[in-house]
């Protein structure tokens, strides 16, 4: 059997090998991500996996995968927004994600923004390193995680995860969520609407997909109504905020700090090294305030997670071509 890989990094490179020594598959690297500029290279293969964020949206890209014989589109994350599955079902493609590669991985950046926030050490060095001002200031006493009601926005397995490590840590944790959890009820205090989570968090923590329905779900109404020191922590998928409103918020002290793995024009220089003129207004604008925090969509990047995320997708790919089914399998 013969699988492609687009948009491949060095880390999933020795994964990658270690899967097809085992296997006795072929896999072929492909640094860059699957384009119409590219797609003719997938002839002659059997499965595709990519790893973008940017949208797969050209319908020639589809007719011609459905030409070569390709039965599926595997992407080596949770989220699947980058497909277009009207044109997969079209073309007759099955679409499997990678839903567990790691949760904690996600909920553990999460915490670790939140923490960074909570105790200011934004605002701490900022002081030092401008001012050389080292004085222990009044207004940046900060709290501590057990005085803090955490509200959750999906609890899916990452969003499970993260409650998970919040209750242990002492938190009230409160969790808005289409279906309340049999597994991870045991770590949510209470389940709550969104407007409740809105007025109670200190801190708000988004694991939701990105759909038409969680298209900035967070913008200008929601950021008034949520309290004024509120931390707002963003693993999920850029869109889901209103990065404009946010920054208007954060300047207007409507909210506490962000902490953000993800922003929604990040596909143009996220993962890439770019020109400095390049970087969008709204990161740099952004990445200038002592109290939000930014990376570069990395939360998953954990050995645990490269390792199932690589080896998850070509197992969901080869089974496909063998004409199995797959628990990944993205039903639309």
């Amino acid at each position: 059997m013969k699988l492609i890989m687009f948009g491949v990094d060095d880390k999933e490179v020795p994964y990658a090998k270690e899967w097809a020594e085992k296997t006795g598959n072929e896999v072929k690297i492909v640094k860059d991500q699957l384009s119409s500029t590219n797609v003719d290279s997938v002839d002659g293969y059997d499965g595709i996996s990519v790893l973008q964020t940017s949208k797969i949206d050209d319908p020639a890209i589809y007719a011609k995968l459905n030409q070569f014989g390709i039965k599926q589109l595997s992407t080596r994350t949770a989220g699947y927004d980058m497909f277009d599955l009207d044109l997969a079902k079209k073309n007759c493609l099955k679409i499997t994600n990678v839903s567990i590669y790691s949760p904690r991985a996600i909920a553990e950046m999460g915490l670790t923004h939140a923490m960074y926030l909570l105790r200011k050490i934004g605002e701490f060095k900022q002081r030092m390193v401008n001012n050389a001002d080292f004085r222990w200031s009044k207004d940046l006493v900060s709290d501590e995680i057990y005085n803090q009601t955490v509200a959750i926005v999906g609890l899916g397995h990452i969003g499970g995860a993260t409650a998970q490590i919040y209750k242990a840590l002492g938190a009230r944790v409160i969790a808005v969520t289409r279906a309340t959890s049999v597994v991870y009820a045991p770590y949510v205090d209470e389940f709550v609407d969104l407007e409740t989570a809105l007025k109670e968090a200190d801190i708000i923590t988004l694991h939701v997909p990105l759909t038409s329905s969680t298209e900035n779900m967070f913008a200008a109404p929601q950021f008034k109504k949520m309290k004024k020191n509120a931390l707002l922590i963003n693993m999920a998928r850029g869109k889901v905020v209103n990065t404009a409103d946010l920054i208007d918020a954060l300047k207007n002290h409507e909210i506490g700090g962000a902490g953000l793995d993800t922003l929604g024009d990040e596909t143009t220089y996220f993962s890439k090294k770019v020109a400095s003129e390049d970087v969008p207004a709204d990161f740099k604008e952004l990445v200038k305030m002592p109290n939000v925090v930014v990376t570069p969509h990395v939360a998953f990047m954990t050995d645990t997670a490269v390792r199932n995320m690589v080896q998850i997708s070509l197992n969901d790919i080869a089974a496909i071509v063998e004409g199995k089914n797959v628990k990944n399998e993205v039903r639309f």
